[in-house]
């Protein structure tokens, strides 16, 4: 196994980190405290073709490959968690999953539009009683003869209120009623369709704040026939797929913000003097240090290791699953380490260790909690 880059992903990680730091960290702490990522930022994504992501360049994609598409989020995610999100929900959770599931002509319609982001994508499965427990679903989808009607409601949907497409998920009348997921279905759903309604989650978040989520309102939705992803009742494998793709973008931007939080330590390690020395030089900080480099560099390799075998089509649920907690759990850890070592100045927005903290947070239950990647990791380990 080499993990020697090649031409093009050393390029596509150039281009990522040079976007991440010369346009999106200088813009990080206005967005979190505004609470929107700027429509420039989004067709500057497209226009260096980062949000055409792993799709094939015959549907307008940039056919990078899984590794390329881990260090493009892995760059965004060290700059801003909330513009890595918003690319990863839109190319992995949605593209891939149109790309993956949808038949020739859905592709064509759809993906290059996403790709240039004429269209902005959004994925909705989480609902207010169903959340780790995806198969609970309760949005309601009705045959008829023209099409589906659907009626529900989903919450925390990323690039919800301004997505043009969004990928929902319903329940048909169940076919084998011994199976919980039997029935569920997944719908590419125009957002200005009538009877689509959508406002803003209330409250403010922890962290992610740039990001835009949701909360549907679905009353008698229409959705032609030619709008079901994957075929009907097979919703449940179509989400599960989409998440696996989802949670090497959120392993990619875990490890970009454990970077991040090395980083700001480093640097005020090497400033910051205390009793007459600087505290980098005090054997406590450079236990921190040292063990901070050293769990974010097994998160990088288990984040490889995934992405290598993604790229060649090998089994690589248990992979991601394990990149997936153990980035998060150590990036949660970097950051905490890293508002204890700044001190004071780690306690304010003076210095952006806080929002690493607030922000990792988030990563440990997108696509999967801490708790659900433990019970994924044991059943691919043990057997079902």
């Amino acid at each position: 196994m080499d993990f020697t880059f090649s031409s093009e992903q050393s390029q596509w990680q150039s281009i990522a980190e040079e976007f991440a730091q010369d346009v999106v960290a200088p813009l990080a702490r206005k967005m979190d405290e505004e609470g929107k990522i700027p429509r420039s930022i989004i067709h500057e994504m497209a226009s260096l073709g980062l949000l055409g992501g792993a799709i094939p360049k015959e549907f307008g994609g940039s056919g990078m490959d899984h590794l390329s598409l881990a260090l493009v989020y892995s760059e965004l995610g060290k700059a801003c968690s909330s513009v890595r999100g918003f690319m990863t929900v839109h190319s992995s959770l949605v593209m891939q999953c149109i790309n993956q599931w949808a038949s020739e002509d859905q592709k064509k319609e759809f993906l290059p539009k996403l790709a240039c982001a004429k269209k902005i994508g959004c994925y909705g499965l989480t609902e207010p009683e169903a959340g780790s427990d995806a198969a609970s679903i309760e949005m309601k989808a009705e045959k008829t003869k023209e099409g589906y009607i659907l009626s529900g409601e989903k919450i925390w949907i990323t690039n919800g209120e301004r997505a043009d497409l969004a990928i929902i998920f319903a329940k048909l009348p169940a076919v084998d009623t011994t199976k919980k997921y039997s029935g569920i279905t997944a719908f590419l759903v125009d957002t200005n369709s009538d009877g689509f309604i959508r406002k803003r989650m209330p409250g403010k978040e922890l962290g992610h704040r740039a990001s835009d989520h949701a909360h549907f309102h679905l009353k008698n939705c229409f959705v032609p026939v030619d709008r079901v992803l994957g075929g009907e009742n097979n919703g449940f494998k179509v989400a599960m797929s989409a998440l696996d793709q989802g949670r090497l973008g959120v392993a990619a931007g875990a490890l970009g913000v454990h970077e991040a939080c090395l980083d700001a330590c480093v640097d005020f390690s090497r400033k910051r003097k205390q009793f007459g020395s600087r505290i980098g030089d005090f054997e406590m900080v450079q236990a921190i240090i040292a063990e901070m480099k050293t769990s974010l560099e097994a998160s990088r390799f288990l984040i490889y290791d995934a992405a290598w075998k993604k790229d060649r089509g090998l089994p690589c649920t248990l992979e991601t699953s394990m990149a997936k907690l153990n980035a998060t759990e150590a990036a949660v850890k970097a950051a905490n380490e890293a508002v204890l070592l700044h001190g004071g100045r780690g306690y304010s927005n003076e210095y952006p260790v806080e929002r690493y903290l607030r922000d990792i947070k988030g990563l440990q239950i997108y696509e999967g909690t801490s708790h659900i990647q433990k019970i994924v990791i044991a059943r691919q380990v043990i057997g079902k």
